[in-house]
């Protein structure tokens, strides 16, 4: 039952945004209709089709060269290709439309120079918010992509090789065809981030879905309208993870005769030269470039409020970040153990899968979704104090963070989940049968040998999910009580404003903060030490 009980309200704002979807049409909606919701839907598609092609492109192709390929720096590139993770989207933008603002008196002297008139495009503009989804989320696939080419697919490459086949058909013929389920995993992750994205294309002036939404929401106080757009933005994710399921299938192999991956191809000449350039280019652009801009002004300008002021800013993040993340790593654990006392029980994996749904679905949804419910069960409460106390007590939910708290975790316990729930498999089952042998009831069972072994897991999905919180910026815009900001409102804010120079500080703070866990994701994964080399 404690299963049901988590996953009851997570689906409340899922249901609330498909019964407003369906909802008779009002004059505004069908205004939105008639002018402006092809363009939204038109712009969200092509940007999602941009960004696919960008990411699978460098992230095939970094994790193909990391994977099965020798060439100076390769080691650590493994690791660092993985970094432009922790760069929110959001931020990354700011600094390019910073750089981008001041390259423009570059256009005078290349007129004067060439006497052509060349111009620098504008990054303000769909095509520059594909670059910067693309370079920001590009490691998605990455990861993915380089586990199947360096555990799976490169044993089965070698042994084409001895049979004499080229390596261009073997690349497209034996690893790309194997490799295809995870790459459409990692893709279908980065492609739901950028749906849900809204810093990035409402600082660069794309009218998309979650743009939509949000000018309905604040500027015209349409909640309807904006509630049946949020509905079109659902579809499109559901049609992602629909996406997710046909791409994966097939996507069970027979394990290899070794149980080791292939020996790396050594690249020398030119072809090293290459290789090297084609990994140097995504840290460059995704994480270099915009962290010595944001530096460069934190240095010379700052946020004006640095001090006391700033301080209130960090203790917000760090409060609901906190706060979200200890709760989501007491679910997780409550839904991992559950699963493993009774998981042949249908109703069990329906509300396992409820629970763990919210990630694909974009925060601002969420928000949006959780909103009109929230404040039906703030008012009965109130008026049911005032009516049997004779005491206002305002706003308990919408009034407070506990509505922001509660999109978190509907957003954010799926990260949780499966970071608890791998290191729990991991527990051989013997433990409890022993356990269980001895008199020992399911708590004590869980508190005395399983919480100690899981320790490792539980304190990644804290340090993951306290991340995502302090990055997640549209669900904290719409949902923060009055006067509450975090840093990423604060970076938003004073961007939005056209003062880049002063929201470096809080976009670098959070850039900072989400390598943490980055860096501990690549000691994980890459602190194993590969095979040897062939020369070729």
């Amino acid at each position: 039952m404690i299963a049901v009980a988590i996953a009851l309200p997570i689906a409340v704002p899922i249901v609330a945004v498909l019964l407003y979807f369906f909802a008779p049409a009002s004059e505004t909606w069908i205004h939105l209709r008639e002018t402006v919701l092809v363009e939204y839907i038109s712009n969200t598609v092509t940007l999602l089709l941009s960004v696919a092609c960008i990411a699978s492109l460098l992230g095939v192709g970094c994790a193909w060269l990391t994977a099965t390929k020798e060439f100076p720096g390769r080691s650590v590139f493994t690791w660092l290709l993985i970094l432009p993770l922790a760069a929110p989207s959001y931020v990354v933008a700011y600094a390019y439309g910073d750089l981008f603002s001041n390259l423009s008196q570059l256009h005078p002297w290349l007129q004067q120079v060439t006497a052509l008139d060349i111009r620098i495009p504008s990054i303000r503009s769909l095509p520059g918010a594909a670059l910067i989804l693309g370079f920001t989320l590009y490691p998605y696939v990455y990861l993915l992509a380089y586990n199947a080419f360096a555990e799976q697919a490169a044993p089965m490459s070698e042994a084409a090789r001895t049979l004499g086949v080229a390596p261009r058909r073997i690349f497209f013929k034996i690893a790309l065809p194997h490799a295809r389920p995870a790459i459409a995993g990692g893709l279908a992750l980065a492609l739901m981030e950028t749906a849900a994205d809204f810093g990035v294309v409402e600082f660069f002036g794309v009218p998309t879905l979650t743009n939509g939404i949000f000018r309905t929401w604040y500027a015209m106080g349409e909640h309807q309208a904006a509630m049946q757009l949020a509905g079109w933005l659902f579809i499109i994710v559901a049609l992602l993870v629909v996406f997710e399921h046909i791409a994966r299938r097939g996507g069970h192999a027979n394990p290899v005769s070794r149980n080791a991956p292939g020996a790396r191809s050594q690249l020398f000449g030119w072809r090293s030269y290459v290789a090297l350039s084609c990994c140097v280019l995504p840290l460059l652009f995704g994480l270099f470039t915009p962290v010595l801009v944001l530096l460069k002004h934190t240095v010379v300008v700052g946020d004006p409020t640095f001090g006391i002021s700033f301080l209130s800013y960090i203790g917000n993040t760090v409060l609901v970040a906190t706060i979200t993340a200890v709760l989501a790593v007491l679910l997780s654990l409550c839904l991992t153990y559950a699963t493993r006392l009774q998981g042949n029980r249908k109703l069990l994996r329906i509300s396992v899968r409820t629970a763990t749904l919210g990630y694909a679905i974009p925060g601002m949804v969420l928000a949006i979704g959780v909103l009109g419910p929230l404040t039906m069960v703030d008012r009965t409460i109130a008026q049911w104090v005032q009516t049997t106390f004779d005491v206002n007590i305002g706003l308990l939910m919408t009034g407070s963070i506990a509505a922001l708290v509660f999109v978190y975790l509907a957003r954010f316990l799926t990260v949780s989940f499966n970071s608890v729930d791998g290191g729990l498999t991991r527990v051989h089952s013997n433990y409890d049968a022993a356990a269980r042998s001895l008199g020992m009831k399911p708590v004590q069972l869980l508190n005395r040998i399983h919480v100690p072994l899981v320790t490792p897991a539980l304190v990644t999905a804290l340090l993951l999910v306290f991340v995502d919180v302090v990055k997640e910026l549209p669900a904290t815009l719409i949902l923060r009580p009055f006067n509450f900001e975090t840093l990423a409102t604060r970076a938003y804010r004073l961007a939005s404003d056209e003062r880049i120079a002063e929201a470096s500080t809080a976009a670098l703070l959070i850039l900072l903060v989400g390598l943490i866990p980055t860096l501990v994701l690549a000691a994980q994964r890459f602190g194993i030490q590969r095979p040897s080399l062939r020369r070729v």
